[in-house]
C-alpha cells in the first residue's frame, strides 16, 4: 500500500478532487497549509507599507491506496494540479506499512 500526499495551489482542489473521485478514489484528507519552495513568497503592499510574505497558502491532500493504484493516482493528481506555473506543488509517495479501520477492525487493503 502507498501512502500520497500532495501539496497543491489551493483553487487546484475541486479540479484534483474530481480527478481523484474519477480514478476511483473515495476518501481522501485535506488540509489548509502554509509553506514555499522555489516561488519564495512574495511582496504585498498592505496599509500602505510593503509586506513579505514568506508562507504562502497551499492544501495538502493525502490518500491510501493500494501499491497497483499508485501510479494512476499520481498521474491523475498531476495532471488535475498542473498549471505549468511556479508553485504548483509537490507529490510525495510513502510506503504505508499498515492501515486499521477503527469502526470494523479491518486491516490493510480492506480498510482502505
Amino acid at each position: 500500500m502507498k501512502m500520497i500526499a500532495a501539496v497543491i495551489k489551493p483553487f487546484k482542489l475541486d479540479d484534483v478532487k474530481k480527478a481523484l473521485t474519477d480514478a476511483g478514489i473515495h476518501g481522501m484528507t485535506v488540509t489548509e497549509v502554509k509553506g514555499f519552495g522555489r516561488q519564495k513568497g512574495h511582496v504585498e503592499l498592505y496599509r500602505g507599507t510593503t509586506v513579505e510574505v514568506n508562507f504562502l497558502p497551499k492544501i495538502k491532500i493525502e490518500v491510501a491506496v493500494p501499491d497497483e493504484k499508485a501510479d494512476e493516482v499520481v498521474r491523475a493528481l498531476s495532471d488535475a494540479a498542473r498549471t505549468g506555473e511556479i508553485g504548483d506543488g509537490k507529490i510525495f509517495v510513502y510506503d504505508l506499512k499498515d492501515v486499521l479501520r477503527i469502526r470494523t477492525g479491518d486491516r490493510g487493503e480492506e480498510a482502505i
